[in-house]
């Protein structure tokens, strides 16, 4: 370490020596070529100072590069980087040896010679040597050794290549030099053919070549085809345990063919009862062995070598057995007097034939017995049961391969069917929150269970319901309880199922007399409000195409208030159902009845239409393929500031050639997604109540029956609010302030309120003083004279001093304050400080 840093210390130093002696060296240029792996020298001629041999340093640098990669000083082992370790070495006075050449290598060198004792007049001590590194070419990417391909498609072959100098890359096709044409394009790596002829196919050869050696690779172009099936599979029959065998042969090229079988379109490999007895040759044939009753199916055998789609074809195998009881169940109940089945469910292929019976172990003749009838499944049917009926039954089914033997014993009890004895009413009415009691009950053989449940396949409110007997009782009734209910009735012999609705009185009824008007692409419906749950109820308009899935529903909802309302953009000549659901502030209602209609097949404009998206809100992305013309944009698009809110006002289209049938009105806050207001429908104008503080964008669109027009341009308004911060913040400096303003009061009036008591003590404890001191000294002072009659000419001292204590601002303290000297009295005044 401390070496390599004297190393570098004495390159910077011999920098610094020539730069303050003003020194600039002359270069000598060279140029050597070499390949990689070689070993080259590379020059350095120096002078020494007047022909004097001095100590010197040689360093060696790449350009651009500071730090020398090569330092070298007579008597200390020479110093050079990592990635030359090895490979380089002084070859004296100052050349250097460099082994292995590398691409890395290739550039220019700079050899720096210094001397430590120098003369002004330095002779050259710099050269500079350009190392160029040729390398053969080497690919670096390659074209396919075999490419398929089919007429009239597209091939790219790509082919590139690395070296020094930089190769030429040349395409040959069948040992020809292959030229551009209208479909051969030659680019840098790549050669695009298009529109491929059978002449395009055939070997092709990338040449890649430079002075140091040519390289080529092959790639075989060879016209492919997708597999096809030559042989398909043949349905067949066979009995159950024999073989079953299926040939499906194909040809294709490149012939890296791939079966695969299915059963009823399942892949036979995912089902493990059937993959278990199955083998697929090489060749592609599926052999099923043993057979069993549950194979009979179709079989389809896939056929792909990877170019186009798969070919499939298909066959049927048919596996025949003995007719056979697959269900039989004991014991079996029929209704007294109803009609009943006693069953004996048969499996058989072929078809069975015919199915013996008997009954408490004595043969059944079905045909000597009146009312009583053999079905197509076997079982039997008796159209009216009575206790003759009753007993141990049997069934034997055979078909042209015999009988898989007789079912197990079934005994058939004759019972009384249920019957309900109490019913729920059709509607019960009540309010929410209140509770409600349904009665249910029945009778029957054995016994029936009564249960409860919703129509609509919902649960019922464990913790607010409860069941006693038939009767079902719910408490707290809530929004959610309205809808329909089934009592079910259900033993043994037969299940019974009636139904009854809650109505709670706050929630709106199914609107009534619906009735549809349609036109090619509009639909415009017409109700009558039922019971609203005596709150104000809108409505929801559900439309489909006719007899498609319950998901497939859509919705629009009605402005509030509106008993008709129209659809727009239906497809023409389209059979449709609509329902119209009413709803309130304690949640949506009953649907009503499910109504048909069926759109005509011209516009209002008489042209054929054709099939339209759902009605909706004007697009904000790619518009669709027209319908027919587009109305025109609104005009003078204002907008007003009013105490109940915010009013828009339009002016219908200068052009009324294509009419409008309603308006909307978007709006949104600054970078907000638009909403609107409508549809609009027989007036230019809209009042936004209760619209939030902010900057808003407004624009206007029309509708025609058929299409969008444009919209109008954007009108902008800005509605001035304090908002809830603003307001707190407000109340908040107003509650500190008022609070300061209160303090400084009380505390002033507390001031003054001590003060006002101080005087007040001070007044009382003066005179009292006084009243004790005046007098006495009054006396001892002459107060009195000649039998003590007081002199009215003259002031008692008591009193002049007093008026000057008071006049000197003094007041009288303490009673100790009189000191006596000499037979006179002395007042004492201390000022307030």
């Amino acid at each position: 370490m401390i070496f390599k840093i004297l190393w570098r210390f004495l390159a910077w130093f011999m920098c610094l020596w020539a730069f303050i002696t003003g020194y600039s060296p002359r270069e000598k240029l060279h140029t050597i070529t070499s390949l990689i792996g070689e070993d080259v020298t590379l020059p350095c001629a120096f002078e020494f100072p007047d022909g004097k041999k001095v100590p010197y340093i040689v360093n060696w640098n790449r350009e651009n590069e500071k730090i020398p990669f090569f330092m070298w000083y007579d008597g200390y082992p020479p110093h050079m980087s990592e990635n030359y370790r090895g490979r380089v070495s002084l070859i004296k006075p100052a050349s250097l040896n460099l082994t292995n050449v590398q691409d890395s290598d290739q550039g220019w060198f700079i050899c720096s010679v210094f001397f430590l004792n120098r003369v002004s007049d330095m002779p050259h001590n710099t050269s500079r040597v350009q190392l160029k590194v040729h390398a053969p070419p080497q690919f670096i990417q390659k074209p396919p050794d075999v490419v398929y391909v089919k007429v009239g498609e597209s091939l790219t072959l790509s082919c590139a290549a690395t070296g020094t100098p930089e190769p030429e890359i040349t395409w040959l096709k069948d040992n020809r030099v292959l030229k551009e044409s209208i479909t051969v394009q030659i680019l840098s790596t790549k050669l695009r053919i298009t529109r491929l002829q059978e002449s395009d196919f055939g070997d092709y050869l990338c040449k890649a070549r430079n002075n140091e050696g040519t390289i080529t690779v092959a790639s075989k172009v060879i016209g492919a085809g997708r597999a096809s099936i030559t042989v398909p599979p043949r349905n067949t029959t066979k009995v159950v345990g024999q073989k079953a065998e299926f040939i499906c042969e194909a040809k294709a090229l490149p012939t890296n063919l791939t079966h695969r079988w299915f059963y009823n379109n399942i892949e036979i490999s995912q089902l493990s009862w059937l993959e278990t007895r199955t083998l697929v040759r090489r060749d592609g044939t599926l052999f099923i062995n043993p057979t069993s009753a549950e194979d009979s199916g179709k079989y389809t055998c896939e056929v792909s070598n990877g170019i186009g789609e798969p070919e499939t074809a298909s066959a049927y195998l048919s596996v025949e057995y003995p007719a056979r009881v697959v269900h039989s169940p004991s014991p079996q109940y029929l209704p007294l007097g109803n009609p009943g089945m006693v069953i004996c469910d048969v499996k058989s292929n072929p078809p069975f034939q015919f199915v013996t019976w008997t009954k408490d172990s004595t043969p059944y003749q079905v045909d000597e017995h009146h009312g009583v009838i053999s079905l197509k499944n076997g079982s039997l049917l008796i159209q009216r049961v009575s206790h003759v009926h009753q007993g141990m039954y049997r069934c034997t089914p055979y078909n042209i391969h015999g009988t898989a033997g007789t079912s197990n014993r079934m005994e058939v009890f004759v019972r009384e069917p249920p019957m309900f004895t109490i019913k729920p009413n059709g509607i019960y009415q009540s309010l929410l929150g209140s509770e409600i009691t349904i009665p249910c009950d029945g009778r029957g053989q054995p016994k029936p269970v009564i249960m409860w449940r919703r129509a609509d396949g919902g649960r019922l409110p464990r913790e607010r319901s409860s069941r006693q007997g038939g009767n079902l009782t719910i408490y707290n009734l809530q929004k959610e309880d309205h809808g329909r209910y089934e009592c079910v009735l259900e033993n043994d012999i037969a299940t019974l199922v009636t139904s009854t609705m809650i109505l709670i009185e706050r929630m709106p009824h199914a609107p009534t007399n619906v009735t549809v008007n349609t036109s090619a692409s509009a639909a415009t419906l017409s109700w009558l409000p039922a019971y609203d749950g005596r709150y104000t109820q809108s409505y929801i308009i559900c439309y489909r195409v006719a007899n498609q899935g319950a998901n497939s529903w859509r919705t629009m909802s009605v402005p509030d208030g509106a008993t008709t309302f129209t659809l727009y953009r239906l497809d023409p000549d389209t059979e449709y159902e609509f329902r119209v659901q009413s709803r309130n502030a304690f949640g949506k209602g009953m649907y009503s009845e499910v109504i048909k209609a069926k759109t005509s097949t011209e516009d209002f404009l008489g042209n054929s239409s054709t099939p339209a998206t759902d009605y909706g809100a004007p697009p904000n992305g790619p518009v669709q393929k027209p319908l027919g013309p587009k109305p025109f944009s609104p005009e003078d698009i204002t907008i007003k500031k009013r105490a109940d809110g915010v009013l828009i006002l339009w002016k219908p289209p200068l052009d009324q050639t294509i009419p409008v049938a309603f308006y909307y009105v978007e709006y949104r806050v600054e970078s907000e997604p638009w909403k609107r207001w409508g549809p609009i429908k027989d007036r230019t104008s809209y009042l936004a109540k209760k619209v939030p503080p902010g900057t808003y964008k407004f624009r206007v669109w029309a509708y025609s029956s058929k299409e969008i027009g444009s919209p109008s341009p954007e009108i902008s308004l800005t509605i001035e609010g304090v908002s809830p911060e603003v307001t707190k913040s407000r109340a908040i400096t107003a509650g500190v302030v008022g609070g300061i303003l209160f303090l400084i009061a009380a505390i002033v009036l507390s001031v003054c309120a001590v003060k006002i008591c101080n005087k007040r003590k001070r007044r009382k404890a003066e005179k009292a003083y006084m009243m004790v001191t005046c007098p006495v000294t009054d006396a001892r002072n002459g107060g009195h004279s000649h039998g003590g009659s007081p002199s009215p000419l003259k002031k008692s001292p008591c009193h002049q001093r007093r008026t000057k204590a008071s006049e000197e601002g003094c007041t009288i303290g303490r009673y100790d304050s009189i000191a006596t000297t000499g037979g006179s009295s002395r007042l004492v005044c201390e000022r307030n400080k």
